[in-house]
């Protein structure tokens, strides 16, 4: 359990931060009374949402559980205070997300290569695969070819297609993470991560083409996160969106990158061979000499967990030119067969996000003047659980998508002082980027690139759901550069919470954090927003893989 801080230390910390905020800059196209505004922004303000959101009350956040329904009632209850008229279904704050929750019985599951020769291999969940049945029964029986898919992928523009010649319909693909590697920046964007590197991608083509099950081979090297985050991620409830076309495998899991090795020997082959092999062009679908036979049982359960949106009047009553806020709120909940601390109360992840949405609301609602346009600000559910809060408000916006311009998302700003670099990834694939050069060079940030391409960061937070159906939409984060600090402490900083805190019990709330991080870069998120309310309509830039779908929103 957490200690609380005094309140004498709390006033020692506000009024110390306080001081040392820098001024928000001025800039040409930003009113006086605007950039008043964001200035008003407080570090200590959203530490005090953060703390209270990543509190053991709030059982980490889970979606439909208690404490993430205490999270979006606190959440519509701030939005109201700080004077944001709500945005949601009926007259409220909320929009309930219909899902099912899915966990998976670990003692009553087993998994089980049979090869047509030679013994069985029985593999251990959570240490070599996990797993879960989208189809939301109770209990399925599963004994099915394996067919090896390499990256499953069909790409036409890439002129790539893993499942050429093969018919997987009821069987279960076995496919790399990611995609094949490239540094050809016009073959799937070179180092670079497309959407079809992303598993979530590779589940969805499988159900596109009727499979029964997807296995992905993790590798740390091509994930950038460990096992132990899968593992932990899927311990806990996985939830789908009930009805979703898409979310209908009986068996969606992970295998350890050792278990794939284990799995090709059995037939015969090599699977360092076979992994080089799938990202070369010429690559067949082979089906291996190999079954899954596999029970599956699920404790399932549907329920209604809420996006929570509110909205700031603009001055133009005219549709069009408006912009969207988006954090997740959610969080792992609560691992009851995790052994001392059981509870993922995720402070960083996203505790930061939600704070930083609940100041940029009162921000926005007490400036001396409105803004130029609808102003949203869009609390998302089930953001661990594949982005489907914000799927769903992509596919039920507050208002047609082709009126929202832009969309700021914040996911994930660890809070280490004033920082002098900025994370804008994808922001270069939008007409809007000038003006993010503009501003960050305004607010003295450093604008660094995406460390780790293949990574895939710009599709793993809720901006990506709302690119998908066409509105422009980035994330920002903050850089590895922090005032009074060399770069390489910033560096570490990240990389001790990645490998310490991260999807993990210890992601928690302390004394120590600073949060004039989180506050610059709402500064600086709020400036970025007001210009693109009172500017020219944001577009994608001509070929981008969002262009096709903004045309459509917008009627053209």
């Amino acid at each position: 359990m957490k200690k609380l801080l005094c309140p004498a230390l709390l006033l020692l910390a506000s009024l110390g931060h306080a001081l040392e905020m820098p001024e928000v800059p001025e800039l040409a196209n930003v009113p006086p009374a605007a950039r008043q505004a964001a200035a008003s922004i407080d570090p200590e303000k959203i530490r005090a949402h953060d703390r209270f959101l990543s509190s053991d009350l709030l059982e980490g956040r889970g979606p439909g559980k208690r404490g993430g329904q205490l999270a979006a009632e606190y959440i519509a209850t701030q939005f109201a205070l700080a004077g944001a008229k709500p945005a949601g279904e009926n007259g409220t704050y909320f929009q309930a997300v219909p899902l099912m929750a899915v966990h998976t019985d670990v003692e009553k599951t087993n998994f089980t290569f049979v090869p047509a020769t030679g013994e069985p291999i029985h593999l251990t969940y959570g240490e070599d695969y996990v797993t879960k049945d989208q189809t939301g029964a109770p209990s399925v029986d599963l004994d099915a070819p394996i067919v090896f898919v390499g990256y499953g992928i069909n790409a036409p523009e890439y002129k790539w297609n893993d499942f050429a010649g093969v018919d997987v319909k009821g069987k279960i693909l076995l496919a790399i993470v990611n995609e094949p590697p490239s540094t050809d920046e016009n073959f799937f964007k070179g180092k670079a991560l497309t959407y079809y590197g992303r598993w979530t991608y590779k589940f969805e083509e499988a159900a596109r083409r009727g499979a029964a099950g997807v296995m992905v081979i993790h590798r740390t090297d091509l994930a950038s996160y460990g096992w132990e985050v899968v593992r932990n991620s899927e311990s806990t409830e996985t939830s789908y969106l009930r009805g979703d076309p898409l979310s209908v495998l009986r068996a969606a899991g992970w295998i350890q990158l050792s278990v794939a090795e284990k799995l090709f020997a059995a037939a015969g082959m090599n699977a360092d061979r076979m992994i080089q092999d799938a990202g070369k062009r010429g690559f067949k679908a082979v089906e291996l000499p190999v079954h899954l036979k596999a029970h599956i049982v699920s404790e399932v359960r549907n329920y209604d967990s809420d996006n929570v949106i509110a909205m700031v009047p603009g001055a133009a009553p005219s549709p069009g030119n408006n912009v969207l806020y988006t954090a997740h709120y959610d969080h792992l909940g609560i691992d009851p067969n995790a052994t001392g601390d059981k509870i993922y109360n995720g402070a960083v992840d996203n505790g930061t996000g939600c704070a930083i949405l609940l100041e940029l609301a009162r921000a926005y609602a007490t400036a001396k003047i409105p803004p130029p346009r609808n102003v949203y600000f869009a609390s998302v559910t089930a953001e661990e659980q594949g982005l489907l809060g914000s799927k769903y408000l992509g596919m039920h916006p507050p208002e047609p998508i082709g009126d929202l311009t832009l969309d700021l998302n914040f996911d994930e700003l660890l809070p280490l002082g004033i920082p002098r670099s900025v994370h804008v990834s994808g922001s270069e694939r939008t007409s809007f980027y000038p003006v993010v050069e503009k501003t960050a060079a305004a607010f003295g940030l450093r604008i660094e690139p995406d460390d780790a391409p293949m990574a895939g960061h710009y599709y793993r937070s809720d901006h990506f759901s709302l690119a998908r159906v066409g509105v422009p939409a980035f994330s920002i984060n903050e850089g590895d550069l922090f005032a009074g600090h060399p770069e390489e402490w910033g560096k570490q900083q990240k990389a001790e919470y990645d490998a310490q805190r991260y999807h993990r019990p210890a992601d928690e709330y302390r004394a120590d954090m600073d949060f004039r991080t989180d506050a610059r870069l709402a500064q600086f998120g709020f400036l970025l927003g007001w210009q693109a309310l009172s500017g020219p309509p944001v577009t994608w830039k001509p070929g981008d893989e969002f262009e096709a779908a903004r045309k459509k929103s917008i009627g053209h």
